[in-house]
């Protein structure tokens, strides 16, 4: 996702889709112990959009 997507949001969708993408990330995590990950690259990605969301929900709020 872009930055503008989650800027768009409101703060309770924000915060629900941090909480989506943290618990994706656990199921990649989980599917790479486990040998079943085909791509790796995903948990980066993943990683990446968390930063996003906490990046533009920490704007949100000092406004």
């Amino acid at each position: 996702m872009k930055a503008k997507e989650f800027a768009a949001m409101s703060p309770e969708e924000l915060t629900k889709k941090i909480a989506d993408l943290k618990e994706e990330l656990f199921n990649l995590r989980f599917r790479l112990a486990t040998g079943q990950l085909d791509d790796v690259m995903q948990i980066s990605k993943v990683k990446h959009d968390i930063a996003r969301a906490l990046t533009v929900q920490t704007q949100q709020s000092k406004n």
